[in-house]
């Protein structure tokens, strides 16, 4: 019978936050004390500090992940007649936040080894009403954006998965002409509810951008666009600042355990995501594929290792996005969507967990 102690979960955010929690709780009671609670300086400083991690001048704190999307592609002057291509293999508010916009998604297929659209997908579904393209680093390995950049259009970079990634040493939100992040508190870098930021280096963007998360006034008297009510809460904000120093740690032990599995042997059972060239990826999510994978899952879990598929059904067969996928034809994200499963990653995942996972795909696979 499997027990507490036996179970290894797919997350395990709590073992990563006890020894911070005096620090959470004294930032909670500052915020508290304040009396500010809507864009006061705890939000300032994250956005400076953040801006600072990544490498770029502005970022901007937003309510949430798909927020963030919606708002940033407002803030490039898309809208209606202009196309967005994005990939369908990815969670579904990627390519949802592009229609509020009055943009049409165009889906595009991925590298089934890194899970990512390339250069070469995004070439295929361009047309003369592409505005943008919007690169998901999957699972936290960052697309190869400089490449699809080179195609001559903007490219958002939506990094909600990636934060504390690396590609050719620059850290994923830094890639695109704008980047946008979730802290949901399953992400790397994760709050305690919704949050969400945008990163860029465009001071004009930046500025909009601003505006745009507040109603489109800079003052609360002036509204010079049609724009949205969501900014970063300031007790989100200054709890941020007490997990943003420890990032990179964290992102060290996802990449870790990512080399335990490889060490245990885990890639002679299931093939093993690959690093898209010059990344250094914080693995967010471990995802495998192998045949038989739902029974695998099954399998896994019924031993208390947490263990699911990932976007079996991809975005472009959901059925609010089936008018904009015509007759696409996406076999990489079909092989993907049908035969992935996320195998337990976080920065505390101990070698003999790692083990019994390995050894339990190994007694199902030979049973």
């Amino acid at each position: 019978m499997t027990t507490q102690a036996t179970r290894i979960p797919l997350f395990d955010p709590g073992a990563s936050l006890r020894p911070l929690r005096e620090h959470l709780e004294q930032r909670m009671l500052e915020v508290l004390e304040s009396g500010r609670f809507v864009l006061g300086p705890q939000v300032k400083a994250f956005e400076h500090e953040l801006a600072g991690y990544l490498g770029v001048k502005h970022v901007v704190g937003v309510g949430n992940g798909t927020d963030a999307i919606t708002i940033a592609l407002k803030a490039m002057d898309i809208g209606s007649g202009d196309e967005v291509i994005v990939p369908p293999f990815t969670f579904y508010a990627s390519d949802e936040a592009i229609v509020p916009t009055g943009a049409t998604p165009v889906f595009c297929d991925i590298d089934l080894e890194t899970y990512n659209m390339t250069a070469e997908t995004v070439g295929q579904a361009l047309t003369s009403k592409t505005k943008a393209v919007l690169a998901v680093d999957l699972f936290g390995n960052p697309a190869r954006i400089l490449e699809i950049e080179a195609l001559g259009v903007p490219v958002l970079e939506d990094a909600a998965q990636a934060a504390g990634s690396l590609l050719h040493g620059r850290k994923a939100g830094s890639l695109g002409h704008a980047a946008t992040f979730s802290s949901y508190p399953s992400k790397n870098l994760g709050a305690f509810g919704d949050a969400g930021a945008i990163a860029t280096d465009d001071d004009g963007l930046a500025d909009t951008i601003r505006s745009l998360r507040s109603h489109g006034s800079r003052d609360k008297v002036t509204f010079e666009k049609l724009g949205f009510n969501t900014r970063l809460d300031e007790l989100q904000a200054g709890l941020l600042r007490v997990l943003l120093p420890e990032l990179d740690g964290w992102c060290d032990g996802r990449r870790r355990a990512a080399r335990m599995y490889e060490d245990a042997g885990a890639g002679d059972l299931v093939r093993l995501p690959r690093a898209a060239e010059g990344a250094d990826p914080a693995w967010h999510l471990y995802v495998v594929r192998r045949e038989r994978a739902d029974e695998l899952v099954e399998t896994l879990n019924g031993a208390g290792i947490e263990s699911r598929a990932y976007y079996r059904t991809p975005v472009h067969r959901q059925e609010p996005m089936r008018t904009f996928a015509r007759d696409v034809e996406l076999p990489a994200t079909e092989e993907a969507a049908r035969t992935n499963f996320a195998l337990p990653i976080h920065p505390t995942l101990e070698q003999s967990q790692v083990a019994h996972v390995v050894e339990t795909l190994r007694a199902a696979l030979e049973g």
